[in-house]
């Protein structure tokens, strides 16, 4: 399969836990996520005690989006969809056109996901950042990687990248996801100057897992050089739920999606030259050499008879002084462009406006 995010940046809609357990829900989210014209969906995918054991507590923006009679090992069984659910989603995706995605949270969930699904990217979350032998088994996998990396220092993310590559070799294409793991995520702790950190550090594609709210971490990170975004959505914020207050609603997700393509548009090639709409408009902004009095035909020119003004369809201001002392070959009106034509000897020069247009 040819990953998109090779030509342009991919766009992940999170919908990770907000089906709430539910099958029709989860098939909600991939239409909505169709429709805002993401490149994937992606959902979470565990068996219950596979990643949250019976003395798991409840991290502070749990207890403000769950019930406190509610355990976390509880809640984790209850949003637990079966592996029978993520075979239907899988066909759901292929049938309706969008890629799927699911975080595998545990070894039998990896072997799931890739080897009977044939997941085509494996995206990583936080959590196994330090789980050195979870991602030796994801590399194995030859598999593309979305590596998550928040709670982490730079150290770790090494570490984790080289547990990666021991499993699946050192050409095994990893994305590492800059990643501030709270919901929402506070501005001032997004850090998405760590972007151009990990570019810089670990040579490999980067992107953000973005759990803040609003659009701008994201357009940020564009900007700085990610090429992977990952964003959560949701049907409604008011719904119940531990990620439902942190998420975009569906008109917002396909606002934030078709922003950011826009963004990728705006940001160019990085060469500095004229545009083609610029080269339309050349003429008509820029300066060029104009008579500053009626000149007859057969005057030789001097300081005061040169002025430059718009248009640009003359000789270019830089060529001013090679004119002078030169005689012009026909009569030229105040304010009117003078032009290496009209000038009865010419001297070697860097160019002209007349012909900017066609450059």
């Amino acid at each position: 399969m040819t990953i998109k995010y090779e030509q342009s940046v991919f766009i992940v809609a999170e919908a990770g836990v907000n089906h709430n357990g539910d099958l029709h829900l989860a098939k909600k989210l991939i239409e909505q996520a169709h429709l805002a014209g993401a490149d994937a969906v992606k959902f979470q995918t565990w068996k219950p005690g596979e990643l949250t054991g019976r003395y798991a507590f409840k991290v502070p923006y749990l207890h403000k989006s769950t019930s406190d009679d509610e355990s976390r090992f509880e809640l984790s069984r209850r949003l637990c969809l079966p592996f029978e659910a993520f075979r239907e989603l899988n066909t759901y995706c292929a049938k309706i056109g969008i890629q799927f995605l699911s975080t595998p949270d545990g070894f039998e969930s990896l072997d799931f996901l890739v080897d009977e699904l044939n997941m085509s990217i494996i995206k990583i979350g936080s959590t196994e950042l330090n789980h050195i032998a979870f991602l030796e088994s994801v590399g194995a996998k030859r598999r593309p990687v979305f590596l998550s990396t928040g709670l982490g220092t730079l150290a770790e993310v090494e570490m984790a990248v080289a547990a990666l590559r021991r499993g699946g070799g050192r050409d095994l294409p990893i994305t590492v996801m800059q990643c501030t793991s709270e919901y929402p995520a506070p501005p001032a702790e997004m850090n998405l100057r760590v972007i151009d950190t990990y570019l810089k550090a670990l040579q490999v594609p980067v992107g953000l897992s973005d759990h803040s709210m609003g659009y701008e971490a994201s357009i940020a990170a564009i900007a700085f050089g990610a090429s992977v975004i990952e964003k959560h959505f949701t049907l409604s914020r008011s719904m119940a739920g531990p990620d439902h207050a942190a998420s975009l609603e569906p008109i917002e997700l396909t606002q934030f999606i078709d922003g950011l393509r826009k963004v990728q548009t705006m940001l160019g090639n990085g060469v500095k030259e004229p545009t083609p709409v610029e080269l339309k408009n050349m003429s008509g902004i820029r300066r060029s050499v104009v008579a500053s009095r009626d000149l007859d035909e057969g005057t030789v020119l001097s300081d005061a008879d040169l002025a430059c003004k718009r248009p640009g369809t003359g000789v270019l201001p830089a060529d001013m002084p090679k004119l002078i002392g030169l005689r012009i070959n026909r009569a030229i009106a105040f304010d009117e462009p003078i032009s290496w034509a009209d000038l009865q000897s010419a001297p070697q020069s860097s160019g002209s406006n007349d012909d900017s247009t066609s450059k």
